[in-house]
């Protein structure tokens, strides 16, 4: 046979220059797929996607939760809130709701209404009508109970607790 007959063959530099080309947009795919989902998370962190404030949901009656008084209140979401009257009105200002977990802890607080302050009793954490820790290791840290906003209409009064709930293995439900 003569050279003329045998089909043309790539070098062996037309391969290996193949293979480090191949090579190098692999290695350049992976940088920007690695950096592209670095990007993507850190964008996720520093501005959260916005999510809407809630739903208005019925507590009681204006008159049936009396001043200094409070009721414990769950909502969908499992959030333990406690509901006190602060004022003698029939505006939402006159009341006030605040996480009953303590920030601390997570123990559950309670309205003192002689004493004017919520208390958590795991560690002797006291909290101003307004939530605020003024004593105790809550006050140590800085820490406040979670404020929830109160609404007043036609002698009933609403709380807005959020849409969102945790979703667990007892809580998904199965449509058929």
């Amino acid at each position: 046979m003569t050279d003329e007959h045998l089909p043309d063959r790539p070098s062996g530099d037309d391969r290996r220059g193949f293979l480090k080309n191949t090579a190098t947009v692999a290695m350049a795919g992976g940088l920007v797929a690695g950096y592209g989902s670095f990007v993507a998370i850190a964008g996720r962190f520093l501005y959260p996607a916005h999510h809407d404030n809630g739903q208005w949901q019925f507590v009681t009656t204006t008159d049936r939760l009396q001043m200094g008084h409070s009721l414990a209140f769950i909502t969908p979401s499992g959030a333990k809130v406690v509901v006190a009257r602060q004022g003698e009105g029939d505006e939402a200002e006159n009341f006030i709701a605040l996480s009953s977990v303590c920030p601390h802890l997570g123990c559950q607080v309670h309205w003192e209404a002689f004493r004017n302050r919520f208390f958590c009793p795991c560690h002797n954490g006291v909290f101003d009508p307004q939530g605020v820790a003024i004593a105790g290791p809550p006050a140590a840290a800085g820490q406040r109970l979670k404020r929830f906003a109160l609404m007043v209409q036609d002698g009933l009064l609403f709380i807005q607790v959020p849409t969102e709930t945790v979703a667990g293995p007892e809580s998904e439900t199965q449509t058929a």
